[in-house]
């Protein structure tokens, strides 16, 4: 009685294991069919169109279009990319273009050069930050209403290609002609870090690229010559970028076999990918900037060191875009990139925030989020129970629901703002009164502060200065309004000595300037300095 109860069992079981394989395969088949009747649905259309319409169409065009609105329907990030535009959109993530190697500026209907990019065939050479280009194969290019655009077609091309510029430099006299060969110039991901005290380090990555974890480790490397023992990245406005990446740089904090982050979808299985034995930060304290403006790769980093203890997050709400998208090529050469799954924090948080609203809700989420007052007062933000998840070590709780939510809240500070200042701002008054500063002051800034640190504790905004970058704001139809300046008067001074350390350094030396009056980067010191890391046990030693 026994054995045939157990083989009436087995017999079931096999039944119900040959009817799930049956579904599984018609619903398959259905699915073959539904997509084949589709495509001879469309292919039909076109076809009809192409061969009756009373005017004569682009196929292609058309083709596109319909692309374009069946992606438009699924998610935000689902996209079309053409031919045309994949290269360019590519550039930044790979990390190079092919050209002579300049950061420029059109500065008075003229091409100054703001920097030759390190390693690249100007600096070769020897162009230097405050050359003027003038001409451009012996054609005048100074005066004549030259874009960004024309600059970008004349000077970027092929590796190996040559190109002559003539340059006017303060203090020379006759036009100064190089004959410059393109080659392959790097796109920095990471800016200079600088040390804050004799412990702590800064570090920005402004996007998630191929180099990005090399730059990183070069800076990293720089700064523990420096002393450092304590780090904060910075993550802020960081918009993403590769997945491989962002992997590449949890790992570089978190001890080995830690889950950084998995992926799954409706049709791709969990991916779940772990932490190695490598690795160059994986002790001292370490604090992580975040706002509305990180997204993607900078929510897998930030979410793993929050879900593992390993660091503290301080800002606000990012942005929660947590779709993994995967490009399919067209025979074309252009292609789309289809969202496949879901990024998920090792806690299990869902980084994406909902998009069932439409696009237009979505792009509108982070005005929402200030109208609702979340960017503003802590006390705003309202996260139901469901939302809440807790550490892997420590059992803090964190939360999901969309981004990920900073340990320390810093609201954005709109008490300086003015519609003077943001007047200044919008209509490039920093940046061209700063270029044209150093145009007469470069030589002698230089010989004053011969590096970043000494700008950075000596060099003051005097009366006369800011005067004199009112009177030239005035000039451009930007009129002095007294009440916005007395209220902007210390961001307004701040921001002018950033420009003038970006363009006498770097990135990195604007940053240093900025984050000096920055809220979120005061409290991140104070976290490092003070006893919150033993009174929250987050691992760092």
């Amino acid at each position: 009685m026994f054995y045939q109860k157990e083989k009436m069992i087995r017999f079931t079981k096999t039944i119900t294991l040959i009817a799930s394989v049956v579904l599984v395969t018609v619903n398959q088949a259905r699915a073959q069919s539904k997509t084949q009747q589709a495509n001879q649905k469309f292919n039909h259309l076109i076809n009809v169109v192409s061969a009756v319409y009373v005017d004569s169409v682009d196929e292609m065009k058309m083709v596109d279009d319909a692309i374009i609105r069946l992606l438009a329907d699924l998610d935000p990030h689902s996209v079309y990319i053409p031919k045309k535009d994949k290269e360019k959109m590519n550039e930044p993530l790979q990390g190079k273009f092919e050209g002579v190697g300049i950061q420029f500026n059109i500065f008075l209907d003229t091409i100054l050069v703001v920097s030759p990019i390190s390693g690249g065939p100007s600096e070769k050479l020897g162009i230097l930050s405050g050359d003027k280009i003038v001409t451009i194969e012996k054609d005048t290019v100074a005066g004549t209403g030259i874009s960004n655009s024309d600059v970008v077609k004349y000077l970027r091309g092929p590796k190996g290609t040559m190109v002559n510029v003539g340059i006017k430099r303060n203090g020379e006299d006759e036009l100064l002609s190089f004959d410059i060969k393109r080659d392959k110039i790097p796109i920095y991901s990471v800016e200079e870090g600088y040390m804050v005290n004799d412990k702590v380090g800064y570090v920005k990555v402004t996007r998630f690229a191929r180099n990005t974890v090399a730059e990183f480790n070069l800076q990293l490397n720089a700064l523990r010559k420096e002393g450092m023992k304590d780090l904060i990245l910075d993550l802020r406005g960081n918009g993403g970028g590769y997945l491989s990446t962002a992997i590449g740089l949890a790992d570089q904090f978190l001890d080995a076999k830690k889950m950084v982050v998995y992926t799954e979808g409706r049709n791709m299985q969990r991916d779940e990918t772990y932490s190695t034995y490598n690795g160059t930060f994986k002790s001292g304290k370490l604090v992580v900037l975040v706002d509305e403006g990180s997204a993607s790769a900078s929510e897998i980093v930030s979410g793993a060191i929050q879900d593992w203890d390993r660091g503290l997050i301080v800002g606000r709400r990012s942005f929660g875009k947590g779709l993994v998208q995967k490009p399919f090529p067209l025979p074309d050469g252009s292609e789309f990139r289809l969202t496949i799954s879901r990024y998920y924090t090792p806690s299990g948080r869902c980084i994406q925030k909902p998009y069932d609203k439409g696009k237009k809700a979505y792009r509108n989420d982070i005005n929402e989020r200030f109208n609702a007052g979340e960017l503003t007062n802590a006390d705003s933000i309202d996260l139901p129970d469901s939302l809440k998840f807790e550490t892997k070590i420590n059992g803090r709780t964190v939360y999901g629901g969309g981004g990920i939510m900073p340990d320390f809240f810093i609201p954005i500070d709109t008490n300086s703002r003015s519609d003077y200042y943001l007047d200044l701002l919008r209509k490039g008054i920093f940046n061209t009164y700063s270029l044209s500063y150093l145009d007469k002051k470069r030589k002698k800034l230089a010989a004053q502060y011969p590096n970043k640190y000494e700008f950075a504790k000596n060099f003051e905004v005097t009366p006369e200065l800011l005067e004199d970058f009112i009177s030239y704001g005035e000039k451009k139809k930007v009129e002095k309004v007294d009440e916005d300046l007395e209220k902007s008067k210390s961001e307004i001074e701040n921001l002018l000595k950033a420009y003038i350390a970006r363009g006498l350094f770097n990135a990195g030396s604007y940053f240093q300037t900025i984050n000096s009056q920055d809220d979120a980067f005061i409290q991140a010191v104070e976290v490092l300095s003070d006893d919150t890391f033993d009174k929250l046990n987050v691992n760092y030693k």
